[in-house]
């Protein structure tokens, strides 16, 4: 897989999936992004929250349709973008396992629960600021703070790695031409992708591979900063320092939208953090768990 962990938000204690029954959200907000499975160079927003959603079933993830509240959704977008935020929205929303391995893990299905899908653009250059994505997560969480559903705010995403995902501007002609237009990838092209990633991720634990090491210390310097709530210290952090810890670790924009959201709600308190380097799947790996203080 190319990238994994998260971070969680709402009410509850123990583990993530301990966490999200005892939360028992009414809806669940998952800020994700995306492997070129769903978005494509022909239209490449930073930010797409889906009012209706379905997901590919990439990496023998689940496929299928999520739930999604469509009133609610638009109504989420309308007020975002109320805020300053430029959100578009999607109607036929394709999200990959960034999003699906997080719900099959904390609900089993894709469907248990109401979901709105945001997609955060972490693979395809230009990237905007990191202050973006919190401006983004922010709002949402000022949307939810005003009501009376109960929210769980998921961040889905690696933090350091390098998985071989291509760049346009490199790519063989076939596959940049798939990066723009979207074409679906055949079942033999789907099968060379996975394969490739796995092979790539026991060279890089046989430290063979020219994929960019993990960065550990990095990771938990990341996570340290959410765990205290300074979120606006991220800002200042530049896309060419971020891409240092490799390609893929752009994903932690959906870490900090989701603490946005939840910081909207007044401080917060980590409960639960795991942390795990694991070179085989070509990833930092992290789970978090937090509530509001009050």
């Amino acid at each position: 897989m190319c990238g994994g962990g998260g971070a969680w938000g709402g009410g509850g204690g123990g583990g993530p999936r301990d966490f999200a029954a005892t939360v028992d959200p009414d809806v669940v907000v998952i800020f994700a992004p995306d492997h070129f499975n769903g978005f494509f160079y022909r239209q490449m927003p930073p930010f797409c929250l889906g009012v209706a959603a379905r997901a590919v079933g990439d990496y023998s993830s689940l496929a299928g349709d999520l739930a999604v509240p469509s009133g609610l959704a638009r109504e989420l977008a309308g007020a975002v973008l109320a805020a300053g935020v430029d959100l578009p929205v999607s109607h036929l929303m394709e999200v990959d396992h960034a999003t699906a391995q997080p719900l099959r893990e904390l609900f089993g299905s894709l469907d248990a629960r109401p979901v709105i899908p945001v997609f955060v653009n972490a693979a395809a250059p230009p990237l905007g600021p990191l202050s973006r994505a919190r401006a983004l997560g922010a709002a949402i969480g000022q949307f939810f703070a005003a009501r009376d559903e109960r929210v769980l705010f998921v961040g889905s995403g690696g933090i350091s790695h390098d998985p071989p995902v291509p760049a346009l501007d490199t790519a063989p002609a076939p596959v940049a031409e798939r990066l723009v237009s979207g074409r679906p990838l055949t079942a033999e092209e789907a099968e060379r992708k996975h394969t490739g990633a796995v092979a790539e991720g026991e060279r890089l634990a046989a430290g063979t591979s020219d994929r960019m090491a993990l960065t550990p210390d990095w990771d938990e310097a990341f996570l340290d900063l959410l765990a205290t709530g300074k979120l606006t210290e991220l800002d200042g952090w530049s896309n060419e320092e971020i891409g240092r810890h490799g390609g893929g670790a752009h994903e932690i924009r959906a870490w900090i939208a989701a603490y946005a959201a939840l910081a909207a709600a007044g401080p917060y308190e980590v409960g639960y953090r795991y942390y795990r380097a694991i070179p085989e799947y070509i990833a930092g790996f992290a789970v978090t768990t937090a509530l509001p203080v009050s």
